[in-house]
């Protein structure tokens, strides 16, 4: 074999490692993972619904409302005010997100920016359901893939 072929097969290996492991939500068909950070402490968040156009997949899977997702799980605990920020545990970042405080009567949308908002003033427990949506950069208003995220606050 010789020496420019073997370059190019290890170049084109590296590249598509780099790929697999820097987008792994197109090879696995599901969204990528979210996690909130309450200062340093990093918190997983329950994945949704969701349609996700993988590399060989194309897959929507309904699930539970937030509410009924996160029963049994334990409240993440914060201060009133406390700033929460919320990670995509990968290189795509979502187009358009959206954040929303629900419980059993309604839901209420939350003031969010560039990933971060602040957890209530007045103690509780609080659902939430973070909405995402990573659009197709040819077609106009075309998603690529959506999710939504769900987490609950316990305010001290």
């Amino acid at each position: 074999m010789n020496k420019r072929l073997l370059v190019s097969m290890i170049i084109i290996a590296i590249l598509l490692i780099y790929v697999c492991y820097s987008n792994i939500s197109y090879v696995t068909g599901k969204p990528p993972k979210m996690k909130i950070f309450v200062g340093d402490q990093m918190y997983n968040t329950k994945l949704g619904t969701y349609c996700w156009k993988g590399l060989m997949s194309h897959k929507c899977v309904d699930n539970a409302g937030a509410i009924e997702l996160l029963k049994g799980e334990e409240p993440i605990v914060v201060q009133p005010n406390e700033k929460i920020e919320i990670r995509v545990k990968s290189n795509l970042k979502p187009d358009e997100y959206n954040l929303t405080v629900l419980n059993e009567e309604a839901e209420k949308s939350v003031k969010i920016k560039k990933y971060i908002f602040s957890a209530p003033k007045e103690k509780g427990i609080y659902y939430y359901a973070f909405s995402a949506w990573w659009m197709d950069e040819n077609r106009q208003n075309i998603s690529n893939g959506d999710a939504y995220y769900a987490f609950v606050l316990k305010v001290e």
